[in-house]
């Protein structure tokens, strides 16, 4: 089957998930896959992480089972659905793969040719979770630019509701339909539409509002704790924007932002320097134990 005829005839529902990363964002996706059925193969870049990966996602499965979201039956149905690897080739027969690597162009634009020579089936969608890369740039990388979407979950994924589905110029219709089914109908998420410009929707909204409250704290005009006393308190969010930052990654909002001050060369985009000096020294949020608060890991 062609790429021109995979729109004309409906394609197999999807059963069998690659994910690529099985960082925070990886296993999240791989879990929830698993979960809703699905055969998933998680491919790691080395060893320690993949042992690290299926220990993240047990113990999120362990904690609903203890809070009476999941039995104990569905936890170890699903464990046994979900395969740890580090070859790329294991994905070769994967009805869609879902990148979720570090947020670097030239790593996700070398993963996408890898897997365009690995990937087989000529109807299988090749997603991004970048949260802030252009899908057009990405979908060049491949042969089949009109099978590559963006797929951008939310942390953390097992409880986040939204998916923002992302199309490039090339990204053919019936690539979009399989992806929102599969997100919708599959995972039990809600889909939202964006347009292939930088940040999306969410992010383009979110990030210059955290990166202010990164320069109030920088320029000495509040504190972490009152900055989000004041926005839980005064706009009902329930949650402050620097507690959300450490939650998101501090490295993450870095990358995010530079990535939509390159493309829109706004200043409200471009990374305050003390965030860049937090992501320099290691304090990236509530992952690495300390960002804006203490955590303990």
């Amino acid at each position: 089957m062609t790429a021109a005829t995979s729109a004309a005839v409906p394609a197999e529902p999807i059963e069998r998930v690659g994910v690529v990363g099985c960082g925070l964002m990886g296993s999240g996706i791989a879990e929830v896959a698993a979960l809703a059925g699905c055969e998933v193969t998680v491919v790691a870049s080395r060893p320690s992480s993949a042992r690290a990966g299926r220990e993240r996602v047990e113990a999120s499965m362990d904690r609903r089972v203890r809070k009476g979201r999941l039995t104990g039956s569905q936890r170890d149905d699903a464990l046994r659905r979900l395969t740890f690897t580090t070859a790329l080739d294991d994905l070769s027969d994967r009805q869609i793969v879902i990148e979720s690597v570090l947020e670097r162009e030239d790593l996700k634009l070398e993963l996408f040719g890898e897997l365009d020579r690995i990937v087989k089936d000529p109807d299988a969608v090749l997603a991004t979770n970048t949260s802030s890369l252009p899908i057009t740039r990405i979908g060049r990388a491949t042969t089949r630019p009109g099978q590559v979407v963006g797929t951008h979950f939310f942390s953390p994924v097992p409880a986040m509701p939204l998916v923002e589905l992302i199309c490039s110029l090339q990204t053919e219709e019936a690539v979009y339909e399989r992806s929102r089914h599969f997100a919708e109908g599959v995972l039990g998420k809600e889909v939202i539409r964006s347009a292939d410009r930088s940040g999306f929707v969410v992010n383009a909204l979110l990030i210059p509002f955290l990166l202010s409250a990164v320069r109030m704290v920088e320029s000495g005009f509040a504190t972490p704790e009152v900055i989000d006393r004041g926005m839980v308190l005064g706009c009902s969010h329930p949650v402050g924007p620097l507690k959300l930052a450490d939650l998101v990654g501090l490295d993450t909002v870095a990358d995010v932002a530079a990535a939509l001050y390159q493309e829109f060369k706004e200043p409200l985009y471009a990374p305050p320097p003390l965030l860049l000096r937090m992501v320099e020294a290691g304090r990236h949020g509530r992952k690495t134990g300390h960002g804006f608060y203490e955590y303990d890991r």
